[in-house]
């Protein structure tokens, strides 16, 4: 009889609405990328799975650590139809959580550590990706694991890391040895699970962004786990002003503990205005859009792209979301500026030099501003969906 873990578990219906046509990759009953079309009264429990068996090139991790994603959040959020708030790619039931961190305990044959190319030792503290990506698709081909046609999401469409066990591709795991040195052992895990929501980040202002240059200034609009990630990497880079709209105290707090140059009350006058006055009407650069309301937000960035006085910004679309951006194309043509979408993190070298980035004094712990354990996790995500003080909720599992 094979062994026994709890895991924290969302179930939901399958219910499409009258608009939703099955897509190619769609499993009726099962999975669809059209999360929030489909799925119906979500509801989290604690059941009990088998314990996976790592098969050939995967590995079975003893999971340490595992952050409350906003995505969780959605997944777990109905609207006033009972519809989930999450909009791509879904598949239930399945265990949630996917910012996680352990330890290696087995591995199948030809599983190999990208450390050291050799195989994985028992022990090995790692974190893994957690877009599993085919390696045989176009997308992944063209250098976009994270586009990749044949996706898989852990802790979406397969169990994820709120469980004692998980088991993901050799292929997408990433050693956290050169954490070892920088952080107490109690803090390696914790700055491990932290990884893939940096690494979020990273890809949006960096990849998809285009970076900047120093002496840039940068606008991002939500101070949550993402926004804040991004602050501290704008900084690490040479931004001359961060400058970032949060209404939630505790978060604004942070957001300048990791970096933020100024923060902004959404809700205390017209953000636009000020931050052309910060800036001396310059503008910005850089923008990010993290709080997953576009229709309210980018009204505000249009408005500082057009009075201020800096061309060829670059607007960043990062938070998950149903509703279209009020655009003005004028204003884009006019001031050379661009809007782009980021979505997850893979490809491009983006977890090593996340994880470089932290090994080398990029510390991004302040960010777990609340330490709970596994059966604490579905009272804590439905707290989330109202209750915004705490910046990432993280798990911690012996």
């Amino acid at each position: 009889m094979a062994a026994k873990m709890r895991g924290v578990t969302l179930l939901a219906d399958w219910s499409p609405k009258p608009k939703f046509k099955l897509g190619a990759k769609d499993i009726a009953g099962r999975q669809s990328y059209l999360g929030s079309l489909v799925w119906r009264h979500p509801r989290i429990a604690i059941l009990e799975h088998d314990v996976p068996t790592p098969g050939p090139e995967e590995v079975l991790i003893k999971v340490k650590a595992c952050g409350i994603c906003g995505s969780d959040v959605h997944m777990a959020q109905a609207d006033d139809e009972g519809y989930i708030y999450y909009p791509g790619l879904t598949g239930f039931p399945a265990i949630l959580g996917h910012e996680l961190s352990g330890v290696v305990v087995a591995t199948g044959k030809g599983a190999l550590n990208k450390r050291t190319n050799k195989p994985f030792e028992v022990g090995e503290p790692v974190t893994t990706e957690e877009m599993l990506w085919c390696g045989q698709c176009k997308p992944c081909a063209d250098g976009y694991p994270n586009h990749c046609e044949n996706l898989d999401e852990i802790g979406f469409n397969v169990n994820g890391a709120f469980a004692e066990y998980i088991v993901v591709p050799a292929r997408t795991i990433w050693s956290l040895k050169p954490l070892m040195d920088v952080y107490p052992e109690e803090k390696v895990f914790m700055a491990g699970s932290l990884i893939e929501p940096t690494s979020v980040a990273y890809n949006a202002v960096i990849e998809r962004g285009g970076g900047i240059r120093p002496g840039d200034r940068v606008v991002i609009f939500g101070a949550g786990p993402i926004g804040v990630a991004a602050t501290a990497i704008l900084k690490r880079a040479g931004a001359a002003q961060v400058i970032v709209s949060e209404p939630q105290p505790e978060r604004a707090k942070l957001v300048l503990q990791m970096g933020a140059d100024y923060v902004i009350n959404p809700f205390e006058g017209d953000v636009a205005e000020q931050v052309l006055e910060i800036t001396d009407g310059m503008g910005a650069n850089l923008f990010m859009e993290a709080t997953g309301l576009p229709e309210i937000v980018y009204p505000s960035i249009e408005k500082i792209i057009w009075e201020g006085r800096t061309l060829n910004a670059t607007v960043v679309v990062t938070a998950r979301a149903e509703a279209k951006m009020p655009v003005t194309g004028e204003v884009l043509q006019v001031r050379r500026a661009g809007i782009v979408g980021a979505q997850g993190h893979s490809g491009h070298g983006t977890f090593p030099r996340v994880i470089s980035a932290m090994a080398s004094g990029m510390d991004m712990t302040p960010m777990i501003t609340k330490q709970i354990t596994l059966d604490e996790v579905p009272e804590n995500i439905i707290k989330l969906q109202t209750d915004r003080k705490e910046c990432k909720v993280t798990c911690l599992m012996g």
